[in-house]
């Protein structure tokens, strides 16, 4: 069942010069979250994850257009060569568990050559742009300081593509964001899984057991989406591994089998919940949203180092407009939407799945 999707508006290359500031991270307190709710860059961000969301319902992996866009292309060489660093600066041999230190030297060669990486994947036309979408490719990848990944810095690269469809470097429609999502972020995946891998990257803000993803969401909310409108594949058939590479869902819970050991329903206990309890991918996907909405972009710990300002503005919607900045309000306004974290992220609901799985 498609779901009406607002447009989202367009940022002239022309108007660059008259941004008030560039992006710096401005959540400090949790009535700055609250604030950053009632903003334009939030109202804009809800309406591209729907978009991104709806373009690739029905649509699997692997996933071969028959031409990427110029931009796509663009933005698939910069994420290669930051891939091929990882081989020119190998992990140090050092005891600790969490932290290698030669992610330290990674994120310094991003820091020193990243207006020469961006100067190569705008065109002329946008260089103006460049920086106003810097701050959000240097979050994008983790902390060089604390030397971890999360949910905060993934995040940080959607809003990386955001600032980019705002100026029309991508285009809003479905065939492009579809490529964006199946295309770019599945390189950007496995670029992060990598260097989380090499360089043992601790969780950013990691709620262990009760969280839904030491590293990632977004994967989640694309892989649902991905399996919204058919009846073939169940919720629970994620808890049948090996899985299929087919979509998103499938790759993240996969990841986890590759990186954790013990029971499934012990320390993955609210993806446990969400398979043995939702009974379709509608509500999985739709509860994800308001999840998401609750435990990572509605959370000061997880967004307080996202830059915002320039592109995405860090001022109230416009009165008037008839937007609402949250998440729901980018969905069609007839479908009743709830505001709180999905049925299965409280903690109620996330002790209960600590029983085993029947047998």
């Amino acid at each position: 069942m498609a779901t009406s999707i607002k447009e989202l508006r367009e940022v002239s290359i022309s108007h660059m010069p008259h941004l008030k500031s560039l992006p710096s991270p401005r959540i400090k307190t949790d009535d700055d979250v609250e604030y950053w709710k009632t903003t334009q860059s939030y109202l804009d961000y809800g309406i591209f994850l729907r978009r991104l969301n709806e373009s690739v319902v029905g649509h699997f992996l692997p996933w071969k257009p028959e031409s990427h866009s110029q931009s796509v292309n663009r933005l698939l060489a910069l994420l290669g060569e930051l891939d091929r660093w990882i081989d020119e600066i190998p992990p140090l041999q050092t005891p600790q568990r969490f932290g290698n230190m030669a992610f330290r030297t990674w994120g310094q060669r991003l820091e020193e050559r990243c207006d020469e990486i961006l100067k190569r994947l705008l065109t002329p036309d946008f260089l103006a742009v460049l920086p106003f979408i810097r701050p959000y490719l240097l979050v994008s990848f983790g902390s060089f300081t604390r030397m971890d990944y999360g949910t905060g810095h993934e995040t940080s690269f959607a809003l990386f593509l955001l600032a980019l469809t705002l100026v029309r470097f991508f285009q809003p429609v479905p065939e492009e964001e579809r490529d964006l999502v199946l295309t770019v972020f599945l390189r950007y995946l496995r670029l992060c899984w990598r260097l989380q891998d090499i360089y043992k990257l601790e969780p950013a803000g990691s709620h262990g057991v009760w969280g839904l993803d030491d590293y990632c969401f977004l994967p989640y909310i694309f892989g649902s989406g991905q399996l919204r409108d058919q009846k073939e594949i169940s919720v629970s058939s994620v808890l049948r591994p090996p899985l299929p590479p087919t979509n998103f869902y499938n790759l993240a819970i996969m990841r986890i089998f590759d990186v954790k050991h013990g029971p499934f329903h012990e320390h993955s206990s609210q993806l446990y919940s969400i398979a043995s309890g939702v009974p379709n991918w509608a509500k999985v996907n739709s509860g994800l949203f308001k999840m998401y909405e609750a435990e990572v972009l509605g959370k000061r710990v997880v967004v307080q180092h996202i830059p915002l300002g320039g592109l995405l503005e860090w001022g109230p919607v416009i009165p008037g407009s008839g937007s609402s900045a949250s998440l729901s309000s980018t969905m069609d306004p007839t479908i009743p939407v709830a505001t709180t974290a999905a049925p299965w992220a409280s903690a109620g609901g996330a002790r209960q799945t600590m029983m085993p799985p029947p047998q």
